[in-house]
């Protein structure tokens, strides 16, 4: 059986991580921590468990949400990247360079739910350049995000 090998980072590449072996549960959190810490509607979050966490590039800063929890950020870009508490490290699911390999499978605080929420899946949904007048401005976008994947070229030009 070969090793999971799993990497990702914040929006600018300042802070980058590498994590080694089987992640622990992923899940999302609706309490008001977590909105907050996120600036978002949830927090979706893994578990390391028993894998190895490496901090590859840059050092997060943290912030003591409670008196149980520290959150890791990257100072630069704001990114939301760790849930630290006494029972182990929890890392943004967003934060990998392929998110789409880790699935949620429970919701925690739900007693915190925007009202909204549970309806966002059944909204219209249309791809990014299907409004015609926004379309000529966003094909103009350049994004300055570091790539998802490990580069040797930093900063980032």
């Amino acid at each position: 059986m070969t090793e999971e090998i799993q990497t990702g980072g914040c929006q600018c590449g300042a802070v980058r991580f590498r994590v080694e072996g089987t992640l622990g549960d992923a899940s999302v959190c609706h309490c008001r921590m977590c909105q907050k810490a996120f600036g978002n509607f949830y927090a979706p979050l893994v578990s390391v468990r028993d894998a190895k966490l490496t901090w590859t590039r840059g050092e997060r800063k943290k912030f003591q949400s409670s008196n149980a929890a520290a959150r890791g950020f990257c100072a630069d870009c704001g990114t939301p990247l760790t849930y630290e508490a006494p029972d182990g490290v929890a890392i943004s699911i967003g934060a990998f360079d392929d998110p789409s390999t880790i699935v949620p499978i429970i919701q925690w605080g739900v007693e915190a739910e925007l009202p909204y929420a549970r309806s966002i899946p059944d909204l219209p949904r249309k791809g990014t350049l299907h409004d015609p007048n926004a379309a000529p401005f966003l094909k103009t976008l350049v994004s300055y995000q570091h790539p998802d994947h490990d580069t040797d070229v930093w900063p980032l030009k």
